[in-house]
């Protein structure tokens, strides 16, 4: 249900910032969510739909994008992904590490006409 908060936060976001700079229809929100940041796309959407009636943004496509989970061991200094629900590092199967993506959630772009 945090979704709803998600949402929320990137109207809140992108509204002021679309009408602050000329206004405009928004198209399009390009949206980068972290394997492991634990938001449901289809709940997104489904908020967003609703929340974003009567706005600049109604209508507008939401273009989400998986991060995968990558790390840096901390053991062998391997940098790259991880197997998903497999968090050891391939080269050495070391559990110390230290995750470097796939946990943010963050509005990369928005496309305005």
């Amino acid at each position: 249900m945090h979704e709803l908060s998600i949402v929320e936060g990137i109207l809140g976001a992108v509204l002021p910032q679309v009408e602050k700079h000329g206004g405009g229809k928004i198209i399009s929100i390009k949206l980068m969510m972290g394997e492991m940041a634990g938001i449901i796309p289809s709940c997104v959407e489904e908020y967003f739909g609703l929340m974003s009636t009567g706005t600049i943004a109604e209508g507008a496509r939401l273009d989400m994008v998986k991060v995968p989970v990558a790390i840096r061991c901390n053991d062998c200094g391997y940098e790259g992904g991880v197997e998903r629900h497999r968090y050891i590092c391939p080269s050495c199967g070391s559990a110390n590490f230290r995750i470097t993506a796939g946990r943010d959630f963050y509005i990369d772009c928005v496309e305005v006409e």
